[in-house]
C-alpha cells in the first residue's frame, strides 16, 4: 500500500501549492479554488484539469524569472 502513498503525498505537497497561489492572489479560501476546478474538471470533461497544469507551469516559469532579492547585496 505505500507505492500507492507516496505519489499522492507527493501531488498533495506539491500539486495544491497553485490553488494555494491562485486562492492568495484573488483574496479568497483554497478551498474555493480547490472546489471550483474539480467542478470544472467534471462538467467540462477535462479542461478544469488543463487548465489547472497551465497554470501551475505558468507560476512555475513565474518563479524561476521573477527571483525575490531581501536586500541589494543579493544582486
Amino acid at each position: 500500500m505505500n507505492i500507492f502513498y507516496k505519489p499522492v503525498l507527493f501531488f498533495q505537497k506539491h500539486g495544491y501549492y497553485v490553488c494555494q497561489r491562485i486562492a492568495d492572489r484573488l483574496g479568497i479560501r483554497a478551498k474555493v479554488v480547490r472546489t471550483s476546478f474539480m467542478y470544472l474538471t467534471f462538467v467540462t470533461l477535462g479542461f478544469g484539469f488543463a487548465l489547472y497544469l497551465f497554470l501551475a507551469f505558468w507560476i512555475r516559469i513565474k518563479d524561476f524569472i521573477y527571483s525575490k532579492r531581501t536586500s541589494v547585496f543579493d544582486l
